[in-house]
């Protein structure tokens, strides 16, 4: 006659388990790390604002730039003394969207370089003017001469990342992509040499002016919350999978004669 019992778990099986319990701890391994970069997001968005709110300090001078940590200076208002070196100005293409002024979409950053006043070179960010402007803004019909010694307020920022579809300067329009201070470099007179790392945003003018400044935008992707669950939702899954599949396996008859 046919008996029916209950099997053990095969080699097969327990290599499966084991395979499925890794998945589940690397899953959760995951949601902690996300966790924990959620903590560092929320200390770096907590130091901006308080950078934001402070007052302005002394922009790092050309001794400094060598070894200079550039995100802890993100955000910062400096003040720099020095002259514009208006001639020299180049225009940055941007897609200015939620714009704080008047003028928005198409246009461009223009980007002056300024001469400090105990050596090297910083571009600032002067502001936003629409796309029919760039050749007045890179001709200099938006500005005089270049001025006497002056002292300049505005916001540190670390240079932009080229991109490695970036397309390369317009060097005869004074057209640029991004604003790195490396590639603006190649555009202005080498005895501006040497050039700071990072650029400073000013910030807004009076109503209507131009180029339209205080347009730095402040914000940082933080969806650490959300990875965090989902890694712990798929680690969740995998152990009640695993013990359903289990009970399953432990549990299915087999016929023996």
């Amino acid at each position: 006659m046919n008996e029916t019992k209950r099997h053990g778990l095969r080699w097969t099986d327990a290599l499966f388990a084991i395979l499925m319990l890794i998945l589940a701890v690397t899953c959760l391994w995951l949601g902690n790390w996300q966790m924990a970069r959620l903590g560092e997001k929320e200390a770096l968005m907590a130091a901006v604002d308080s950078r934001l709110s402070s007052a302005p300090v002394s922009a790092p001078g050309a001794d400094q730039w060598a070894g200079l940590d550039l995100e802890a200076w993100n955000f910062q208002p400096v003040t720099l003394t020095g002259t514009y070196r208006y001639t020299q100005t180049v225009t940055v293409f941007t897609s200015l969207a939620d714009a704080r002024g008047r003028f928005s979409g198409p246009g461009y950053w223009v980007v002056t370089p300024f001469e400090l006043e105990g050596g090297g070179t910083v571009f600032v960010n002067r502001g936003f003017v629409p796309q029919e402007l760039q050749e007045q803004a890179a001709l200099g019909d938006l500005h005089g001469d270049d001025p006497g010694i002056v002292t300049i307020t505005g916001l540190f920022r670390p240079g932009e990342q080229v991109g490695f579809m970036a397309p390369e300067p317009d060097m005869s329009d004074r057209i640029e992509w991004v604003r790195n201070p490396e590639r603006l470099a190649a555009m202005v007179d080498p005895a501006l040499a040497p050039i700071a790392p990072f650029y400073v945003d000013l910030p807004a003018g009076g109503a209507g002016d131009l180029p339209q400044g205080g347009e730095t935008v402040v914000s940082f992707s933080n969806n650490h919350f959300g990875y965090a669950l989902t890694w712990y939702g798929f680690a969740i899954v995998a152990v009640v999978m695993l013990g359903f599949w289990l009970w399953r396996q432990i549990r299915r008859p087999v016929q023996s004669a």
